[in-house]
């Protein structure tokens, strides 16, 4: 009989599953990002600065650049919040209202597209 903690595994197989991100993508991409993340940090029970490590190793182009910018994000306390809200303010939709109801009203089914599929892409 053993007295002490329990050892937790931790399943750094789920990294895999988590897509990179350029930060050009539109912000519901970041959002999946920050999902995915979350999810994948959950079921293989990371610990949080392994999270934002993680998220760190995934970002791209203009994302990694901007994260290699942030002082905040490089600190011993940092955490997954202070990266979400960071991204979060730096990535966010800028286009106004009147802008994203143009782009519905303009929008055409491709040739090939189901009406299922279309809807969708329309979603984004």
């Amino acid at each position: 009989m053993s007295l002490g903690t329990p050892t937790v595994h931790k399943d750094l197989s789920l990294i895999s599953l988590i897509p990179s991100w350029s930060g050009s993508d539109s912000t519901n991409f970041l959002e999946e990002f920050i999902s995915t993340l979350e999810a994948s940090a959950r079921i293989g029970k990371w610990e949080p600065k392994d999270t934002v490590e993680i998220a760190a190793l995934k970002l791209e182009e203009s994302a990694r650049i901007f994260y290699q910018g942030c002082t905040e994000l490089h600190t011993r306390d940092a955490s997954l919040n202070t990266f979400k809200v960071l991204f979060r303010k730096r990535y966010k939709d800028v286009h106004t209202d009147q802008y994203h109801y143009t782009r519905l009203q303009m929008a055409r089914q491709s040739k090939n597209e189901s009406p299922q599929e279309f809807a969708d892409r329309l979603g984004r």
